[in-house]
């Protein structure tokens, strides 16, 4: 065993699809370094819980080098006890006949109740990553509910979203999508989300430059990347769960090593007012992870008309949402 200190993460919705499919790899080592261990704290509620024993059982079964412990609970406190991270995935669906208003109230209650928890038994310097849906307004409530910790270490996943967007472009140009870099999803992880190619490059290039049908990019690409998660549900028959679970752990990786000299990625954090945005949302940005572990958005951007336009119909769903959540909770976000 490596002699470092364990990173203690905890999950919750342990037991879901996403994170089955996101423990084992943060156990072996893929996210955090082949010389980190880790510490698992998995939360699961009701009927989860008898799955998540057996997930515990293949944990155990992998016997992997770099485990260093595992906390299997259905108690909140036990299970933020002292994590350095915080992975928010379980939260209730969207069931047919649901209005937005019911199923921000249904999650807010959640989300509110795990925020309050992480205040008490994490610890100070918590990271905490919303995944579950709407995971924008979610993420706020937490933070929220989590007064006495720092707002910069709540954040949102647009990853998956990124991902989505590099894949596109790369398809379209031909090209791998390593060489594929800032692709920034402005906004909302939301089929309002804004994937701003207009910034983006393709093997060092302006993506604009590459790929000359502008046509396709304003009017095939967007909706693609804005749709993609119900064409997933279309096929599957299931909403995406193995892809979620990279995006998550690539956004943990981001916000944990110093990004490239002239790189940045794609998170939700809470708006101050940069570029415009109002205050007071959880608003995907372009972000950078500084040689100190501290996070900045990028600055400086060009955004033109186009872009702007449809930030400002992300951003009115996300004052929307804010809205409707604060009505359904009985409490001012």
């Amino acid at each position: 065993m490596a002699s470092k200190t364990p990173i203690r993460v905890a999950v919750t919705g342990a037991a879901g699809n996403i994170g089955y499919a996101a423990i084992f790899r943060l156990a072996s080592g893929a996210v955090f370094g082949p010389d980190q261990p880790v510490a698992l704290n998995l939360i699961e509620v009701g009927p989860g819980l008898n799955a998540l024993a057996g997930v515990v059982m293949e944990l155990q079964d992998c016997a992997f080098p770099l485990l260093a412990d595992v906390v299997a609970t259905g108690d909140l406190d036990e299970g933020f006890k002292d994590a350095d991270w915080c992975l928010l995935i379980g939260a209730v669906p969207r069931k047919e006949g649901m209005e937005r208003k019911d199923l921000l109230g249904i999650n807010g209650k959640i989300f509110i109740g795990q925020g309050q928890a992480i205040a008490r038994s994490a610890k100070k310097t918590v990271k905490v990553l919303v995944v579950g849906n709407p995971c924008n307004t979610n993420c706020l409530i937490a933070l929220r509910a989590a007064a006495s910790l720092p707002t910069e270490n709540f954040f949102a996943m647009t990853r998956l979203d990124e991902n989505r967007a590099k894949s596109q472009l790369a398809a379209k140009a031909g090209v791998h999508n390593s060489v594929v870099k800032n692709v920034a999803i402005w906004g909302n992880h939301s089929s309002t989300q804004y994937p701003d190619f207009t910034n983006a490059t393709i093997a060092g290039k302006p993506a604009t430059a590459v790929i000359t049908d502008h046509a396709w990019l304003k009017e095939v690409f967007i909706p693609d990347v804005q749709k993609r998660g119900a064409a997933v549900i279309k096929a599957r028959g299931a909403s995406s769960a193995a892809s979620a679970a990279n995006a998550a752990l690539d956004t943990l990786r981001n916000l944990h090593v110093p990004t490239a000299a002239g790189e940045w990625h794609a998170v939700a954090v809470l708006s101050k007012g940069d570029y415009g945005i109002s205050p007071g949302i959880i608003f995907g940005y372009p972000i950078r992870t500084k040689a100190d572990g501290s996070r900045e958005i990028v600055q400086g951007l060009p955004v033109d008309a186009f872009s702007r336009e449809k930030i400002g119909i992300t951003e009115k769903e996300l004052l929307e949402e804010r809205a409707t959540a604060s009505e359904a909770l009985g409490l001012k976000l």
